[in-house]
């Protein structure tokens, strides 16, 4: 794949399993069993057996190590396997790496996991502590000793920026907490099921770091999810319907650091998110008019206002309108603020969902669904289709 091109990955896998654990704020138990629990579950709803899989993909972040799952979920050889790095970024990557596998004939089925106690665990909210000294984590030296130590401290200041440049308010960014907040409610499996809010609500929430709120944050959740992909030919003899992989991409911007970009000429953009765009459409061929929902990564709601700035769905400083007035349907399970922080991979499940028609916030006809993973960090997308030969 270049940056320049278009790549020959799409049509060529699909994902034909989803399996998760409850999404839970204390799960008691560990990570590794999560993981065996959600691969499991996946495979199940595949019509696949551990004994099918030969490629596993998930995090850098993750602690339960391939060899590790494949042992304890009943698997055999494996011939293909991965991580992924930058955290929330890698999302949409295992998929695209699973599908890069298929695709090459390096593997038949791989799955992609992440498990995580991250709220009754390690809480990366909490922000650095003892970090290691490494090249990578350079640049956070010049953020650290200025009180810049969470998530929430680095996106402020982008979205600091972001509302200063366009002369809007903070409710901006309420807009996507309230949607996300609208389709968690009737998700059963959301942890805010039965619990939408206002406008009014997100403005009287607690600031965090100025301009973002409570409601502007994501969840800490303790959970696993796991994705199932094979080949599109050996898809169409599986159980359910698949959901093809059309297109898929990773970006890293110019001068990229990870949450903490500020020396780049503007702030308001996501240069990372760009690259990814760039290519999801030129592979695919689509344009925004040609997407039926949107699953955009959302840890922080600022940052899913300018990821639809940076695919073209509306205008620079005009996305927050673009909500409100819902020309998209967006992040239907709820999202990482409503359903729960799976580090973006419960809401590549969505799309799965979207398009087999099962979802419990179903978009009629949806047959093209963009799905991001984490931003303020190099990132990766999908767009995920029906297949048209079903």
């Amino acid at each position: 794949m270049s940056v320049r091109t278009r790549d020959s990955l799409g049509g060529r896998a699909a994902v034909v399993g989803i399996g998760a654990t409850e999404f839970s704020k204390d799960s008691g138990r560990s990570e590794l069993r999560l993981a065996v629990e959600a691969v499991r579950a996946a495979l199940d709803d595949a019509g696949l057996t551990p004994g099918d899989v030969d490629g596993l993909v998930t995090f850098t972040m993750d602690t339960s190590p391939e060899i590790t799952v494949a042992q304890a979920a009943g698997m055999g050889e494996l011939s293909f396997f991965s991580r992924i790095h930058y955290g929330g970024g890698a999302a949409c990557a295992t998929v695209q790496q699973a599908a890069l596998a298929v695709a090459s004939g390096v593997a038949d089925v791989v799955v992609c996991y992440r498990a995580f106690n991250e709220r009754s665990g390690r809480r990366f909210g909490s922000g650095v502590q003892r970090r290691v000294p490494s090249a990578e984590g350079a640049a956070l030296g010049w953020a650290l000793p200025f009180g810049l130590l969470t998530p929430a401290s680095w996106v402020a200041m982008a979205a600091q920026r972001y509302l200063h440049t366009y002369g809007l308010t903070s409710e901006a960014f309420g807009q996507v907490a309230v949607v996300d907040r609208k389709y968690a409610a009737t998700n059963p499996a959301a942890y805010f099921h039965g619990r939408p809010i206002s406008l009014a609500d997100h403005a009287a929430s607690r600031w965090i770091v100025e301009p973002l709120r409570l409601l502007d944050c994501c969840q800490e959740t303790d959970g696993g999810q796991a994705l199932v992909v094979t080949s599109v030919e050996r898809a169409r003899d599986l159980p359910r319907p698949p959901a093809v992989i059309v297109a898929a991409a990773q970006g890293a911007g110019r001068a990229q650091e990870q949450m903490t970009s500020f020396y780049r000429d503007d702030l308001t953009g996501l240069p990372e998110m760009s690259v990814v765009a760039r290519q999801l459409w030129r592979t695919s061929g689509l344009t925004p008019a040609g997407i039926d929902v949107g699953i955009l990564y959302d840890h922080f709601t600022p940052f899913v206002l300018t990821q639809l700035e940076e695919f073209g769905f509306c205008k620079p400083g005009e996305a927050a309108d673009f909500v409100a007035a819902e020309r998209l349907p967006l992040n239907t399970h709820g999202g990482q603020l409503g359903e729960a922080y799976l580090h973006g991979m419960n809401g590549v499940a969505e799309g799965v969902r979207q398009l087999r028609g099962s979802s419990v916030n179903q978009i009629p006809g949806a047959r093209r669904v963009l799905v991001t993973a984490g931003t303020g960090v190099p990132t990766s997308g999908l767009i995920l289709g029906s297949d048209d030969r079903a």
